[in-house]
């Protein structure tokens, strides 16, 4: 006799748009390589913790940590297709969010995070800049033009 296979039903929203950006900025792997943790440090890293919370922020416009574990327990699948099978609900406790603060309050870290995050989102261009001359007609020309075309405010 064939089992029927289990079918789980969760809310995606806007969740891929929202991580697959943040990914493409990079922000996971640049708070790793800024923000370097204890050894002690156990399941997803730093970078990742914060970015799913940086998701939660943004999709639920809440950034209080102790609505997050039940928000990501409502979309953990979701969350592990577009994180990886290793993230578990408890990598999103209040606790652990808390810690990812005390990790991420390090100003010197900081000036060095945003300056490699501003240099991988905005590209400078080498432009050549042309000299345009406008020669316009005075003014006293432009009426006495008009006048005769018998036309008002128009240049030929």
């Amino acid at each position: 006799m064939a089992t029927e296979p289990i079918i789980t039903n969760e809310r995606v929203d806007d969740i891929p748009v929202l991580l697959a950006q943040i990914q493409q900025m990079g922000i996971s792997k640049l708070i790793d390589k800024h923000f370097p943790t204890h050894g002690n440090w156990q399941g997803e890293s730093l970078g990742s913790v914060a970015v799913i919370w940086l998701t939660h922020i943004l999709s639920q416009a809440d950034h209080r940590l102790n609505h997050v574990q039940g928000w990501a327990c409502k979309r953990l699948e979701t969350l592990k297709t577009l994180m990886g099978d290793s993230l578990q609900e408890l990598d999103l406790t209040d606790d652990r969010l808390e810690a990812v603060l005390r990790y991420l309050n390090c100003d010197e870290n900081w000036s060095v995070f945003e300056e490699e995050l501003g240099s991988n989102l905005l590209c400078v261009y080498d432009l050549i800049i042309l000299n345009l001359v406008v020669n316009l007609l005075p003014l006293s020309s432009l009426s006495s033009n008009s006048r005769k075309n018998g036309r008002t405010g128009s240049l030929k």
